[in-house]
């Protein structure tokens, strides 16, 4: 009983989402292997709206039948979730633009900005208490600081290379009209990358907001894809013109697609979702960097992209103030924890209001 209690709590979760960051990893590197055959990254965008919410539709008459008793959708709701979508939708945007002029190493590298974005939102929305005088406190406004630091090394500051699975070229003793590119493209490509873990802030206030009103996962987020789906049809045939373009292969530009709307658009939203529930954003912000690690192997070895010196050493200092971020947030909650602790009535002792109210019922049943 005990041993079952403790894989529903501890052991599931912690494999959940070692699962969910691995395939979002995955998903970045065969993003780019289907580019790289031709795709179109507007139609690889909607593609993957599609097939999440066809995906997300077969279970939906079972998860109504489960969830009686919501409350109805009304249009204040509609239109957050609405707004929902127009955010993944450009986060989305953002991150696939960016992450075809750098690397899945890079994007992984900057999705640990989302903890410190997310406590910066949160302190301008009033969702979180400062107190400068706090370690707590201190340690979530340094680490923060730290965490953008070291996403500007990053994204600003390549450096050698100390890890490629392609044979070296000589390098040339001037500098090449390439070079100046592929450096602006870098720069460009993270810009857009930091925009997109901006944007995951925003989406995770505004998913809050709608679960307080409508407590129903799966179904909200069913309703965001949908919705996504809905919107980036019309905008990505906009903006990719060229049918060609939106043609998919019986190759990777196939499986990318399935895998992305399968595991990332869907059923990751679902995991991070229920381990939200069950375990707290704390918990799930922990399994963060070590996407770094999976996308610099996956990307070597399956892309031959080369693993930078900048990308290292930016990616440490950027743990180190995510990990910073990570602590004050723990050690506020410890005293939280405390603080409620040293205000209840011990256990052995009598509450006088519970004594008050046990003399009114005694006094009633004598009347």
């Amino acid at each position: 009983m005990a041993g079952g209690r403790y894989c529903e709590k501890e052991v599931l979760p912690f494999t959940a989402m070692v699962a969910v960051e691995c395939t979002n990893v995955g998903v970045n590197v065969l993003f780019k292997a289907a580019t790289e055959k031709g795709l179109s990254y507007y139609a690889f965008i909607a593609y993957s709206f599609a097939v999440s919410t066809l995906f997300l539709l077969l279970p939906l008459p079972f998860v109504f039948r489960w969830s009686r008793g919501l409350p109805p959708l009304n249009l204040s709701l509609i239109f957050r979730i609405f707004l929902l979508g127009v955010i993944g939708l450009t986060a989305q945007l953002c991150g696939y633009k960016g992450l075809k002029y750098t690397s899945p190493t890079l994007a992984s590298a900057l999705s640990n900005l989302i903890p410190a974005f997310t406590f910066i939102l949160a302190i301008i929305f009033r969702m979180e208490k400062v107190a400068l005088r706090s370690p707590s406190t201190m340690a979530k406004i340094l680490g923060s600081l730290v965490s953008i630091s070291g996403a500007l090394i990053v994204v600003l500051y390549k450096g050698p290379i100390i890890l490629s699975t392609s044979s070296p070229q000589p390098s040339p003793t001037t500098d090449s009209p390439m070079d100046s590119t592929s450096q602006t493209n870098w720069v460009l490509g993270g810009s857009l990358l930091a925009i997109e873990f901006l944007l995951v802030p925003i989406w995770y206030i505004v998913q809050t907001n709608i679960m307080k009103q409508y407590p129903a996962e799966f179904i909200v987020v069913f309703l965001y894809n949908l919705t996504g789906t809905l919107i980036s049809t019309p905008i990505c045939l906009l903006l990719e013109a060229n049918l060609s373009s939106w043609k998919i292969n019986c190759d990777i530009t196939l499986i990318a697609i399935i895998y992305s709307g399968f595991f990332s658009t869907g059923l990751s939203s679902l995991v991070h979702t229920w381990g939200l529930h069950l375990k707290g954003p704390v918990y799930i912000s922990i399994f963060k960097p070590l996407s770094i690690v999976v996308a610099a192997a996956l990307s070597v070895i399956f892309l031959g992209d080369a693993l930078y010196f900048g990308t290292v050493v930016g990616a440490v200092i950027l743990s180190f103030g995510f990990y910073a971020v990570l602590w004050g947030k723990a050690k506020e909650e410890e005293l939280t924890v405390v603080d409620f602790d040293d205000i209840r009535p011990p256990s052995n002792t009598k509450s006088p209001l519970l004594q008050s109210y046990k003399v009114k019922d005694e006094d009633n049943q004598n009347i």
